[in-house]
């Protein structure tokens, strides 16, 4: 009798041993981290840019489908940022140099059109702009 008492003792102990290590594992899996929207991040890479004048976050995230919607229709950069395309990221009250220019189209195309993102970066590398 007592051999029984013992084996059912130490199977409700080996139990609750087990239970809380299921607690453990489930209080030990990461949480998922926040989604970051091709917005937020684009509007990221945005904000490390030096512009003259202070464009809206409106003004900046109409860029990038514009872009992409030309690349689609297989136009260059140097097109797009001509008087031709007039796709250059300036405003009324804002614009920003080149170099800058490019860094904002190219967090564009990574986050809205990333399948052009080679060809725009081969083109920039071409003229030495990247």
């Amino acid at each position: 009798m007592r051999t029984r008492t013992t084996a059912t003792g130490i199977l409700a102990a080996l139990a609750l041993t087990l239970t809380a290590c299921g607690d453990d594992q489930a209080d030990a899996r990461p949480s998922p981290s926040a989604t970051v929207s091709k917005e937020e991040r684009y509007l990221a890479t945005a904000q490390e840019i030096t512009f003259n004048g202070e464009p809206s976050d409106a003004e900046l995230q109409a860029l990038p489908p514009l872009w992409c919607d030309a690349l689609d229709d297989g136009h260059s950069v140097q097109w797009m940022f001509d008087t031709e395309g007039g796709l250059y990221p300036i405003g009324e009250e804002w614009g920003t140099v080149k170099a800058d220019a490019y860094k904002l189209l190219i967090a564009g195309v990574r986050t809205h059109c990333p399948e052009h993102l080679s060809a725009v970066q081969g083109e920039l590398r071409e003229t030495g702009e990247y």
